[in-house]
């Protein structure tokens, strides 16, 4: 029994008036947990007054490469005042952004038949996959789980791998292991980490009923009367915070209910369709009405929608710090359509397009789509306070592609864009059009600017590109 008012989940601090706040501990109600965001009223139980917050991570893909002249600025005024198509949803952020041309891929000799196996297992890992062993995983770990193990005992999830698509496409490429077609995350060389794809059970490993073990129990996350109470006792935990963290809290538990209801409303939608499919007709609708179309992740009417949910939770994972390290599989290499841009065409179908103009135009369609979604994270992340600044201050969030061109599956000028300044470790707000180097120097100079320790280089990696940090 709480019997010193002292709200749940907190402990007074010895040294003022302020509760700390372990990394540990949430605000708790009915054996539900819901983790806190970072604010000035709260220390860290961890750290004295004035602690920065911590640093994050995150990593966004897109297969098959872009169409290079709708992707690249022009000149540094260019890339601030007026972004080529494909970017140009980033310009309300571009001050928050850093482009680099001239990061090579991996080598894929001697696997040069296998383009898209190697497009998403090589991205974080920086390396092919061993030529002897061919018929079963044996890569190198990735750069987020390379993070994980350093940073992930500070929080409740060492990482998040989240996807868009299921990761099932059979194909074996120069009799590579089909797995290297689905995941960019690699615990070890042998241990690809696969990547969640339901939201819903994301948001259970954010905020759920918590056993005894403290692990995430089965029952449903999203329990309205449990989710209630919660954030009923929230208001005890209000009254002991300053004015502008007030507002910190309340927009945070606000967005905790607006992904709740997006998650809900997408299940309703579901479910009603696979009651239509089965012959049972909606008490909602007229006996005239059109069924309702079918909604699944990911090949629904509105793939924007699922993703934008992704990546809420993403934002809510680093804002709450219930991790600091993050990937999420826009789509797959071979698979994804976007029935929501109007066409039924697969991205990969469309990306040996040769000089067939309609086809370079759904290409260049598919990745603007792609990195709008990108600029929807990197925007919400930049609006919402944290400490002295925002939380994409304290953040990098790097989206990009394996392949440089989808048509030629070229590798030598990858495309990648970063948002954030890594708590100042980034200097953005540039576009550098010179820069000598390989995605392994990238992965590389990216851990060095969170913080993280290593013991060698990353992959293919011989130097850090010095020229992106602040």
């Amino acid at each position: 029994m709480n019997t010193d008012n002292t709200p749940l989940g907190l402990k007074k601090s010895d040294m003022d008036n302020r509760f700390l706040v372990d990394r540990r501990t949430w605000l708790k109600g009915a054996g539900v947990s819901l983790a806190l965001p970072f604010m000035d009223s709260l220390g860290w139980a961890t750290g004295g007054k004035g602690t920065k917050p911590p640093v994050r991570l995150a990593f966004m893909y897109m297969p098959h490469g872009v169409i290079m002249d709708q992707f690249w600025p022009k000149s540094q005024e260019a890339f601030l005042n007026s972004p080529p198509p494909i970017i140009k949803s980033l310009q309300p952020v571009m001050d928050q952004c850093l482009m680099m041309k001239g990061i090579s891929g991996v080598p894929i000799t001697p696997f040069k038949g296998a383009p898209h196996a190697l497009e998403l297992s090589t991205w974080l890992t920086a390396r092919l996959p061993d030529a002897d062993t061919r018929s079963r995983i044996n890569i190198a770990i990735s750069a987020d789980q390379i993070m994980a193990n350093y940073v992930g005992a500070h929080t409740s999830l060492p990482s998040l791998e989240l996807a868009t698509m299921p990761q099932t496409w059979k194909e074996n490429q120069e009799g590579l292991h089909e797995a290297y077609y689905s995941y960019c995350s690699y615990r070890s060389p042998t241990q690809p980490v696969p990547a969640e794809i339901d939201p819903r059970n994301v948001l259970n490993r954010l905020f759920g009923k918590r056993g005894k073990a403290g692990g995430a129990t089965k029952t449903n996350p999203l329990d309205r009367q449990m989710l209630d109470r919660v954030l009923r006792g929230a208001r005890d935990l209000r009254r002991t915070l300053a004015k502008t963290d007030q507002q910190k809290l309340d927009e945070y538990l606000d967005s905790v209910r607006a992904v709740e209801r997006r998650i809900a409303a997408i299940e309703s939608r579901q479910q009603e369709a696979a009651l239509e499919k089965a012959g049972v007709r909606s008490s909602k609708r007229h006996a005239t009405d059109s069924a309702p179309i079918e909604v699944k992740i990911p090949e629904g009417d509105k793939r924007s929608e699922y993703m934008q949910v992704m990546c809420d939770l993403t934002v809510l994972a680093f804002q709450t710090d219930t991790t600091r390290v993050s990937t999420y599989i826009g789509s797959r290499p071979n698979g994804a359509s976007y029935p929501e841009l109007g066409f039924p065409d697969s991205h990969h179908s469309q990306t040996h397009y040769g000089k067939d103009k309609e086809k370079i135009r759904k290409v260049a369609a598919i990745n603007e789509f792609n990195v709008a979604q990108f600029a929807y994270m990197v925007k919400k992340m930049h609006d919402l306070k944290e400490g002295e600044g925002t939380l994409l201050d304290n953040c990098i969030m790097m989206w990009g592609s394996g392949l440089e061109d989808g048509n030629r599956h070229m590798r030598e000028n990858l495309p990648f864009i970063l948002a954030g300044k890594g708590g100042g470790a980034l200097k953005s707000g540039r576009f550098l059009p010179n820069i000598k180097g390989n995605q392994g120097d990238l992965l590389t100079t990216l851990l060095s600017c969170v913080g993280v320790p290593l013991d060698r280089p990353i992959g293919i990696a011989t130097k850090q590109i010095n020229e992106i940090k602040a």
